[in-house]
């Protein structure tokens, strides 16, 4: 357990977050603009006013230990190799979410330690859900006021209960479908944003593949939630757990999220990766 993050310093996170949330709220409920990023990707100003009150937060309470925010301007890879520590936050994950307002976009902060997400605050405005894992610690969500515990669940009997399997609403059709046809048993649900890495932390789903593109900040803090709560993330291809900075790319690569690794899931997966390398040798 990384001993940097103090129980003081947990609650003013948390605290200061959920203040961050509010203020994406109040545009989430207005008539706001979007405009597109140079990736073709949206942008409100939901994203750049969560961005600068959790930059502003963590700037506050952990001063010293750099940031690297989705929003943030490009910072190259021979400057944060050198990195030891640092906070990676993607301050709206769910940016299409947001603007097709379903409510299933998350702010995310996350504490990298060696690459190595080892703290992480996911946090559902809309849904009145927080998320929050320390390694090494506890996992826990806080709904509507409400704390417990979370912990993933044992991969249950296929014969007596379905497998539930989260995937995305946009991304990686296919190779979800060619995992699923390979699986028993099992129940789907779409879902966006990091919410679906909590799913698996507290035992709500049993799976979540991401056989689709990625970044770092849209997964460490979920990463760590999951970690913390006695589950992995594990790249699709090695089944090593997911680093942070370790190129220059933020790119993450494929991966899979469970509560423990299993033969008949991990038949899956190879089926799916196969898919993805029959497909680009055409």
């Amino acid at each position: 357990m990384t001993a940097f993050v103090t129980n003081e310093l947990r609650a003013r996170l948390v605290e200061g977050v959920h203040t961050a949330g509010h203020e994406v709220l109040a545009i989430y409920e207005s008539d706001f603009a979007v405009e597109t990023k140079d990736d073709k990707s949206p942008l409100t100003e939901a994203d750049m006013a969560s961005h600068h009150a959790l930059v502003a937060l963590l700037e506050r309470w952990a001063p010293g230990v750099p940031v690297l925010s989705e929003e943030s301007g490009e910072i190259p890879f021979e400057t944060r190799q050198g990195w030891e520590r640092y906070w990676l936050i993607d301050p709206l994950d769910g940016t299409k979410e947001f603007i097709n307002k379903n409510g299933e976009f998350t702010l995310n902060v996350a504490l990298v330690e060696q690459g190595v997400p080892v703290f992480g605050i996911v946090h559902a405005p809309v849904l009145r859900t927080t998320w929050v894992g320390l390694v090494g610690g506890e996992a826990f969500k806080v709904k509507s006021g409400i704390y417990s515990q979370v912990r993933v669940r044992d991969l249950p009997d296929p014969a007596a209960a379905p497998w539930k399997v989260v995937g995305s609403r946009r991304h990686g059709a296919a190779e979800f479908e060619a995992f699923c046809a390979e699986l028993p048993n099992h129940e789907r649900v779409s879902m966006g944003s990091s919410i679906k890495l909590c799913l698996v932390a507290e035992g709500a789903a049993d799976l979540y593949p991401r056989l689709a593109p990625t970044c770092e900040w849209d997964t460490a803090a979920a990463q760590a939630v999951v970690t913390a709560a006695g589950g992995e993330v594990l790249d699709a291809n090695t089944l090593e757990p997911l680093r942070c900075n370790q190129q220059d790319s933020v790119l993450n690569p494929w991966f899979i999220v469970c509560g423990q690794r299993d033969e008949r899931w991990e038949r899956a997966l190879r089926a799916s990766t196969g898919l993805r390398a029959s497909s680009s040798e055409q």
